[in-house]
């Protein structure tokens, strides 16, 4: 393992992806993660016993392409899981990863996530029904947060009413107890786990006895070409997948929904073209995705190697910068200026090789309708000077609270 004394001093940063004093105000990350790339590609940090950033484009594509060398175990660096297991498949290095991957893609193909657009409309018109008369909401509890909590529950078919559990545990679990010690929040991480696991474990017994057509029922009854031939899912690795696509799918689609109302705010001729022409939305979501990823992964390297000019050690701890990835000049023109209509746009928001987000194509339709039926109803939404937005700062950085007002409807 890389100690600090073996990194040329110009390269120790003081930075932890978990520090909330980066939330505060919008842009701290991102500005914070600018001056690292400034000093370099790769830079070493202190935190949490020591692991390097990536900062630039072309290093984190590298390392993304090369599971054999950079592993995606352990992918945090704070226990998230509670020792319960790897999260499948993100968790998995090929060959393993392979089948559990195959294994979800057709729940997750273009076609099927097609066919739920209607329905996510009306999910979508029904939140904006619940506030567009009153001309001020409360964006995050009140619509970015409920769309993929109910999409994702309908997906699975699992109780609308048990949404708040959901809630409650997913931030346990992403950002900890604010104003806690380290060791009090991995604590209540480990107990929000647990309760997850419970919850998991409830469905799979229901579903096992009386099985449906939904996404938890193929997966519980389908046998799968894994390593040791084809076979049904174990319990336990069931719950690490739940526990997986439920991280995953909820507060990435919440931050990028706020991300895209208080970039619009800020680029009023952009939403004006996003208003006046519907068919620029597909690459204005693009665009918010690529101008603000949310999940900065981890990898850990397998091997002695070199990158972006630094020696890794074998076992070193790496996490990916993906939202300065999609800020390298070297990539993007004008990198910092959003562009709905910017193309082409390789950004790395969703990943990219064996690991690249499975559920992308939902995100991607979440978003467009979303964006869509707001600039329909409520174009002129507009931020609270008295009442800033909330953002949090971890390995999937997202906004907890937006206030925002508009024109009633009548």
């Amino acid at each position: 393992m890389t100690t600090t004394a073996e990194v040329p001093g110009d390269l120790v940063v003081d930075f932890d992806i978990y520090d909330q004093s980066l939330a505060f105000p919008v842009d701290t990350v991102q500005d914070r993660v600018a001056e690292l790339a400034q000093k370099g590609p790769v830079v070493y940090s202190t935190a949490h016993g020591g692991h390097w950033i990536v900062t630039r484009y072309k290093e984190i594509h590298d390392v993304l392409r090369d599971p054999e060398t950079f592993s995606s175990y352990p992918n945090n660096l704070v226990t998230t899981t509670a020792g319960f297991g790897k999260f499948i498949p993100i968790e998995l290095d090929p060959p393993e990863h392979t089948g559990y991957r195959l294994a979800l893609q057709p729940l997750f193909s273009p076609n099927r996530m097609k066919a739920l657009e209607d329905d996510i409309r009306d999910v979508i018109n029904e939140l904006i029904d619940g506030f567009a008369g009153k001309g001020e909401a409360e964006f995050i509890s009140e619509f970015a947060h409920e769309l993929p909590t109910r999409v994702f529950l309908a997906l699975m078919d699992w109780p609308i009413d048990d949404a708040a559990l959901f809630t409650d545990a997913t931030d346990i679990i992403l950002t900890g107890v604010p104003g806690a010690s380290e060791e009090e929040s991995n604590q209540a991480r480990a107990e929000a786990a647990f309760k997850m696991l419970g919850y998991f474990q409830t469905v799979i017994n229901q579903r096992r006895a009386d099985p449906g057509q939904d996404v938890t029922s193929q997966i519980i009854h389908t046998e799968f070409e894994l390593e040791g031939g084809k076979r049904l899912l174990t319990d336990e690795e069931l719950n690490r997948m739940f526990f997986l696509l439920l991280i995953a799918g909820l507060h990435t689609v919440q931050g990028s929904l706020a991300w895209s109302i208080i970039h619009l705010v800020h680029n009023p001729d952009q939403r004006q073209q996003m208003i006046d022409d519907e068919s620029v939305i597909p690459t204005a979501v693009e665009e918010i995705l690529r101008i603000e990823a949310a999940v900065v992964p981890g990898r850990r390297a397998t091997r002695a190697t070199e990158l972006g000019g630094v020696s890794i050690a074998a076992g070193d701890q790496l996490i990916l910068m993906l939202c300065s990835a999609n800020r390298d000049a070297r990539e993007f023109d004008d990198p910092t200026r959003l562009q709905v209509d910017r193309q082409p746009n390789r950004h790395l928001s969703f990943g990219a090789g064996a690991h690249r987000c499975i559920g992308s194509h939902l995100a991607r339709i979440e978003l467009k309708l979303a964006l869509e039926e707001i600039h329909r109803r409520i174009p002129d939404y507009a931020l609270v000077d008295s009442d800033p937005a909330v953002m949090h700062s971890s390995q999937v950085r997202g906004c907890a609270r937006l206030p925002i007002t508009f024109t009633p409807e009548s």
